[in-house]
């Protein structure tokens, strides 16, 4: 039996109890006696004050118990503003509901009511009377309010120096290129609504299930806020049904669901409605004005980016969106802007690949104009600006193997089959063509605990308080622990999602792999080095002079390397030991010493082809080959999954997703999966994924990389510059619909 997991495509350990339903979500922890429920009311305007409230009639619904406004907030609310969550910009908190009589946003919670039932709750929401005094001085719509834009107090992430002359080596250059690219707003529809669950303990202490990608987030937020200690909030999150980057920050029915529960000292659910998940947060609509000057034979010359993206009138939200334009490629001139545009929307939200997917769109559709305007394919294009080390830091690549995403996903694809001309190729009523598109996405590792016990009857449990958002961090902890150990897979079991557990950043970035890996790693060679001193202690040990290179631990053994036939099994070492288990608590911590001095990301090369309706403008997308380099790879099977759920959404995002904003009562008025498209089974055909090798020893202990962002990095880009070589006509305004190719 091998006990080698790493790298094989195992399926989930935790896909038995998804697929069976027991799998509990937030809002499925039916825990306590006489739990109650609470219905969130939303405002109908984006701007202006509650200028009365009249209550009576829904309280006097039997089995109503209460209605939280603005007019009796309980005082233990006291809207902390020191609160820093691990997602937040700077000096910024999470919106809390209530505050005042103030409406910022359209479907900002205005009422909580509380009953004995759901549908109770619901019913008694419609007989609240509000009055308003309406602001009709709205500022809707980032085109519209450019004059308004300015410089943020900082940067999430500190926009890149320029270097060079920009603007004179582009008025020097050969081939010119200058353009804008935009993209709408965009919001998370996962298929778990935000939840909570909040059980009212007799010792007045809470037990709080919430839909969140980090417990220990969700858990500071509300000692903050309420002045609670650790002991009286425990977090836990064991499953969720998708976050996306909407699990990042504490959502607001967190706070209403503590507050109601601490108030009314009764256990309470709080579940917002599939149209209240289009209140709060999404990708910032943003505008991109790219210019870009080469020389006659192709090689970069400048690159100018100046950006305009979208914020609340109450927090200033950045991405990292301009910066991917002077790390892609080797250019020496390069020049950047980004500024803010203060809207009476809800704080914007980090959003798969937040600022990446923005930023990787426009370049990488500018540079594709560039290589047409040069007569030159674009992937040569890309190929003879090549970028050898990263000018933004001016740093080496830990390890870049994008030269070979570039040939494998081509040869893949058929891309030297390709037709140069543009409209050149058809099938029936149909205009065939073929775009192609570079992706990046960083590779970090943050800081994290685990714990890990070993018992006499040789099972093994690891701990940290993590998060499974779908991408199965489950089974690939579960696949590090055991051949850490070398230990079979069904005697080991990993614990998440609860903040009494160890330490572990929020699930996001795609750096989860790398950080809770190494930390998995880290605690089970110390149980491993436990065994082992142990197996040396022993009478008469075969082990006795050897050391850690002279064993190895495999099919829940300890043997010596060159006589595999001396060994012990792990439980014979516990039990002539004496000893009934092992513990283990480690902290892992980034090598910054080594990262330091590198540039670290994981690559990708994606290759589309679309086929585009002559008469009616419809867009088909055929076929998608994405190439990507991420270092050591811990699942085949789920990373694949990973990458093709982000190429299902890249595909999205070109040709589908838009939240719709009718500027003259700033509302998203297809806040609703009737009227919010996203793809169906019909509109995804082939996906071919390859996973390019690449061993880098810098980025972790690992080698890993992670593929949850990378995935969509890159897709929009490549449908955009195919739909293009099909039509020859150029779309630079997401999402490429009918209207705007007819």
């Amino acid at each position: 039996m091998s006990t080698e997991y790493i790298g094989k495509p195992i399926s989930r350990v935790d896909g038995r109890a998804k697929v069976t339903g027991q799998a509990k979500y937030a809002a499925e922890f039916n825990v306590a006696a006489g739990i109650t429920y609470g219905y969130v009311v939303s405002s109908p305007i984006a701007k202006g004050k509650i200028t009365a409230v009249n209550t009576r009639q829904a309280l006097s619904q039997k089995g109503v118990l209460q209605v939280f406004t603005h007019e009796n907030v309980p005082d233990f609310a006291w809207f902390d503003r020191s609160y820093k969550d691990q997602d937040a910009p700077k000096d910024g908190s999470p919106f809390r509901p209530f505050q005042n009589n103030e409406i910022q946003f359209s479907l900002q919670p205005i009422a909580l009511v509380v009953a004995e039932t759901f549908e109770l709750a619901r019913y008694a929401s419609t007989l609240i009377h509000f009055e308003y005094e309406i602001d009709e001085n709205l500022q809707s719509g980032i085109e519209l309010n450019l004059d308004k834009a300015k410089k943020p107090k900082s940067y999430k992430v500190p926009v890149t120096k320029p270097r060079g002359d920009a603007q004179k080596a582009f008025d020097k250059s050969a081939i010119q290129h200058q353009a804008d690219y935009f993209h709408g707003s965009e919001h998370h529809n996962p298929m778990e609504m935000h939840a909570t669950t909040v059980i009212y303990g007799d010792d007045d202490k809470l037990t709080i299930y919430d839909k969140t990608q980090s417990v220990l987030n969700s858990q500071s937020y509300v000692k903050s806020v309420f002045g609670l200690s650790t002991d009286e909030a425990r977090v836990i999150s064991p499953f969720v049904g998708g976050a996306f980057g909407a699990g990042l920050r504490p959502q607001y029915q967190l706070y209403l669901a503590v507050m109601a529960a601490m108030e009314l000292k009764r256990s309470i659910k709080v579940v917002l409605t599939r149209q209240q998940m289009f209140s709060f947060g999404h990708r910032p609509a943003t505008l991109q004005k790219i210019t870009i000057g080469a020389s006659a034979d192709g090689k970069l010359q400048a690159v100018i980016n100046n950006t305009f993206s979208e914020t609340s009138q109450f927090e200033e939200y950045t991405e990292n969106i301009v910066n991917w334009s002077g790390f892609l490629y080797n250019c020496q001139n390069v020049s950047f802007s980004h500024k803010i545009v203060p809207l009476d929307v809800y704080t914007p939200l980090d959003m798969r690949a937040p600022g990446g997917v923005t930023g990787v769109y426009a370049i990488e559709c500018a540079i594709d104009e560039t290589a047409y305007k040069a007569g030159i394919d674009p992937l040569e294009f890309r190929l003879i600006n090549y970028a050898e080390k990263d000018l933004n830091d001016d740093l080496p690549f830990s390890s870049k193997e994008l030269r070979e995403c570039y040939r494998q996903g081509a040869e893949k694809f058929g891309w030297d089959q390709r037709k140069a001309e543009p409209r050149a190729t058809r099938k029936g009523n149909y205009l065939i063509g073929s775009g192609m598109a570079t992706g990046a996405w960083e590779a970090q590792q943050m800081p994290a605990r685990a714990k890990a016990m070993f018992t006499i009857d040789g099972k093994l449990t690891v701990s940290s308080a993590t998060a499974d958002i779908g991408t199965g961090t489950y089974t690939s902890m579960t696949q590090i622990a055991a051949e850490t150990l070398g230990l079979p897979l069904e005697d080991v079991q990993f614990k998440l999602g609860d903040s009494v557990m160890p330490m572990a950043p929020l699930q996001g970035g795609s750096w989860t792999a790398a950080t809770i890996g190494s930390a998995v790693k880290l605690v089970c060679d110390d149980v491993k080095g436990k065994l082992f001193k142990m197996a040396r202690k022993l009478p008469n040990s075969p082990f006795a002079d050897a050391d850690d290179e002279d064993v190895i631990f495999a099919n829940g053994s300890i043997s010596l390397k060159d006589k595999p036939d001396v060994y012990y099994t792990l439980t014979e070492v516990m039990k002539m030991s004496e000893a009934n288990y092992i513990e283990a608590d480690v902290t892992s911590l980034p090598n910054m010493l080594k990262q330091k001095k590198y540039s670290r990301y994981t690559h990708s090369a994606v290759f589309a082809e679309v086929a585009v309706d002559e008469d009616l403008g419809t867009v088909h997308v055929n076929r998608v080959v994405t190439a990507v380099a991420a270092g050591r790879i811990i699942n085949t099977k789920m990373a694949r999954s990973q990458v093709l759920g982000g190429v299902v959404w890249g595909i999205s995002m070109a040709l589908h997703e838009d939240s719709v904003m009718d500027n003259n009562i700033a509302r998203f008025i297809n806040h609703d999966l009737a009227e919010y498209h996203v793809p169906v089974n019909a509109d995804i055909k082939d996906v071919d994924i390859i996973f390019v090798e690449e061993h880098d020893e810098v980025v972790n202990p690992l080698g890993v990389k992670g593929v949850g962002e990378i995935g969509i990095v890159g897709v929009a880009a490549a449908i955009a510059n195919a739909v293009y070589h099909a039509t020859g006509k150029r779309v630079r305004d997401l999402p490429i619909q009918l209207n705007k190719l007819m």
